[in-house]
Order: C-alpha cells, then sequence, then structure tokens
C-alpha cells in the first residue's frame, strides 16, 4: 500500500496553474494519476489533444470545466466525470470565475501515441505540435511540427 498527501507532491510546469503526478509518487504502474488545479483561463493542456493508445477519466471536485471535443463543448460541474476513450480529442479549460479541481485517470498509465493540435500563426492554419524544453530555460515551449514555430511556452 501507498499513500501520499496531494500538497507534498512535486508538481510540473503545465498549462494549468498547478499540476501533480499523484501516480507516479504513489508508484503506480497501470494508471496514470495527476491532480489539477486551474485557475480562471487555464487549461489543463496547451491544445486539442488525442492519446490514440489511452483513455481519460476526469473527475471535477469543484469548480466547472469546459471541454473542447471535435464534435461538442461538453461542461462537468463538481461531483461530475466525463471519460474520453482512446482517439478522442479533447481540451478542458476553465471558462468560470472560480478555481477548478480535478483528477485526471489515464489508463495504460504511458501513453506513446497521440496527437497535439494548435493554431500556427505561421502556417495560418492548425497543425500538429509538441512540446520540448529548450536548454537552460526553465519553460516548455509549445511549437508547430510543420515550421517549427514556438506558439506557447508553459513555466
Amino acid at each position: 500500500m501507498e499513500k501520499v498527501t496531494i500538497d507534498n507532491v512535486d508538481g510540473f510546469m503545465s498549462a494549468a496553474s498547478v499540476t501533480r503526478p499523484v501516480g507516479k509518487a504513489l508508484g503506480t504502474s497501470d494508471v496514470a494519476i495527476n491532480y489539477y488545479e486551474l485557475a480562471p483561463g487555464d487549461s489543463f493542456s496547451p491544445g486539442l489533444h488525442t492519446h490514440f493508445d489511452q483513455e481519460e477519466v476526469f473527475y471535477v471536485q469543484s469548480g466547472t470545466a469546459t471541454f473542447e471535443t471535435k464534435e461538442e463543448d461538453v461542461v462537468v460541474e463538481a461531483g461530475e466525470i466525463v471519460r474520453f476513450a482512446p482517439g478522442d480529442y479533447q481540451r478542458g479549460h476553465n471558462h468560470g470565475d472560480e478555481r477548478v479541481v480535478a483528477v485526471a485517470l489515464g489508463a495504460p498509465a504511458e501513453s506513446e501515441s497521440g496527437e497535439l493540435l494548435r493554431d500556427c500563426p505561421e502556417c495560418d492554419e492548425q497543425t500538429q505540435h509538441w512540446m520540448r524544453i529548450p536548454d537552460e530555460k526553465n519553460v516548455v515551449e509549445v511549437y508547430c511540427l510543420t515550421c517549427d514555430t514556438v506558439t506557447g511556452t508553459m513555466d
């Protein structure tokens, strides 16, 4: 058995104000568990994305999260859960005035195949993106795979 206190788990840079890899702290091998806090305007990820080999479940503990999908926006309120199958595109946002607190589960724990879509001003269209940490910088850059333009940063 393993037990951790969420506030004691070191976070990492992401599009959310707080992201804590609780599953790694617990030593889970078959499921990823991440704790999130989204300030107004934050999102769970830097773009519309999918995992082709992982399903994701989000439990919203407080606040209201709006998940953008290719088909529609889905509003998930405190006490509600939403599931995305492998291959479903989604991006969760906090469009409200109240902080969103949520837990995300992903299975299997490690996703090896996915896609991140964002608008690229250089390409003038939505393109595939990925993330990198530049040498000697304390930020994550989100960049276009077509033209290498940086379209966002997370710190």
